[in-house]
């Protein structure tokens, strides 16, 4: 179920609320752990992660076999994913040139690096 649960989020959630939710895991053990069920910091990571589940719904296809569970589809009615945007040539819907920037940017601290040996 949770190999399932994760191949919804990946395509409804964001990355980047992803890495955060993930970020609290040891710290939401830890207060389980220490049965801090009603302290403040604990309400407020439950808040977030309930924030972060509410659009994480849809249907998975999985494949049992042996013990192990595959992935092997997922539908979701508010998936992140889009089809129009996933080809890069497209030039309505995405501009290759607006990666320049941004790859240049990315670019920069290996390029520093590589001059500075």
């Amino acid at each position: 179920l949770q190999a399932a649960h994760r191949a919804l989020e990946s395509i409804t959630l964001d990355r980047e609320v992803m890495r955060l939710r993930d970020s609290f895991g040891v710290k939401f053990a830890e207060s389980v752990y220490y049965g801090f069920w009603f302290a403040p910091e604990f309400e407020l990571m439950r808040k977030m992660i309930d924030e972060t589940q509410a659009g994480v719904t849809g249907d998975v296809r999985l494949k049992l076999y042996r013990g192990n569970a595959t992935i092997v589809g997922r539908r979701a009615p508010r998936s992140l994913y889009n089809e129009r945007l996933a080809t890069f040539e497209a030039e309505d819907i995405y501009n290759q040139r607006d990666a320049e920037g941004f790859i240049k940017l990315n670019a920069l601290r290996l390029r520093l690096r590589g001059l500075s040996q």
